[in-house]
């Protein structure tokens, strides 16, 4: 191969780094469900069908990893204080579906939910509509676009007021009703003529949680600060931890953590672009 030759195909290779970068993805995502409280917590999915039925337990520290595939859209919520018998039968203090370990309707308020909807662009969020019983963190791994932290971190059972209080017998808060469960009027709940972004404005209560949990839905109509899109991602699911904790899911048979990707993509490619570079030049000293 004569020197031209060579330095064309120098300038072919770095063309062929400086091209490579982060791709949309239409594969499934791997979504990781980790169990940082410090009590046993009964996850729900529904619908259920890629993520073992859509019920299962994670005792502290445990952890499940699951693919769901593009098109998916459903919630993932806790469940606390479950009994369930050999048979899966049983009841739960918050969250139930009925009596089922594996869920096949949505969990009876107040529970935090984690809603999404995979596509190109995935959409998701963490909703307090629904009132409150744990906490919850949604973070997207090795994405593209906004692909921020979603949740509520903060345990609203501290702080719930207390007529929007769940207690049991021993007098402690469970969970945290939404002021449309509590009180069912047409302002909380934002139906009949406060059915519309425009009447339906924040309440005491909403910005109560709303200033705990600013990254989660804290009333039907708050969307410029509570959904969020991303492409191309996986995503961890915590329970109990916070929002800034690093987590690890692993993707592609790698072991992939937040706050490292792009580093790691960005230091691969530098490398690779700075060698071509070398040798371009090499080459050009050898032609002049």
């Amino acid at each position: 191969m004569d020197d031209l030759s060579i330095l064309a195909l120098s300038f072919v290779m770095m063309f062929a780094v400086l091209s490579q970068g982060p791709k949309l993805s239409n594969a499934a995502r791997i979504i990781t469900i980790i169990n940082d409280c410090k009590e046993t917590i009964w996850p729900a999915v529904t619908p259920g069908n890629s993520f073992n039925g859509g019920g299962f337990v994670l005792k502290p520290g445990e952890s499940k990893v699951f693919n769901a595939p593009v098109g998916w859209s459903g919630r993932i919520w806790g469940r606390t204080g479950c009994k369930f018998d050999q048979n899966g039968i049983g009841k739960c203090q918050t969250g139930a579906c009925g009596s089922s370990l594996q869920c096949s309707a949505g969990g009876e308020p107040p529970a935090t939910l984690a809603e999404f909807t995979l596509a190109a662009l995935d959409f998701y969020d963490v909703s307090l509509v629904d009132g409150f019983n744990i906490p919850i963190a949604v973070k997207p791994l090795h994405g593209t676009g906004n692909c921020s932290i979603a949740g509520c971190d903060s345990d609203l059972r501290k702080s719930c007021p207390k007529e929007l209080s769940v207690k049991i017998s021993n007098g402690k808060t469970i969970a945290c009703k939404s002021a449309c469960e509590a009180f069912d009027t047409d302002e909380y709940c934002c139906r009949g003529v406060y059915g519309n972004p425009t009447t339906c404005r924040p309440t005491y209560y909403s910005r109560t949680f709303k200033s705990a949990c600013p990254t989660a839905y804290s009333y039907a109509y708050d969307d410029p600060t509570s959904i969020f899109t991303c492409s191309g991602t996986d995503y961890v699911i915590t329970f109990c931890s916070p929002r800034s904790q690093p987590v690890c899911t692993y993707h592609n048979n790698k072991l992939i953590c937040s706050g490292s990707i792009k580093l790691s993509s960005f230091l691969g490619t530098w490398c690779s672009l700075m060698l071509v570079i070398m040798s371009l030049l090499v080459n050009l000293r050898n032609i002049l």
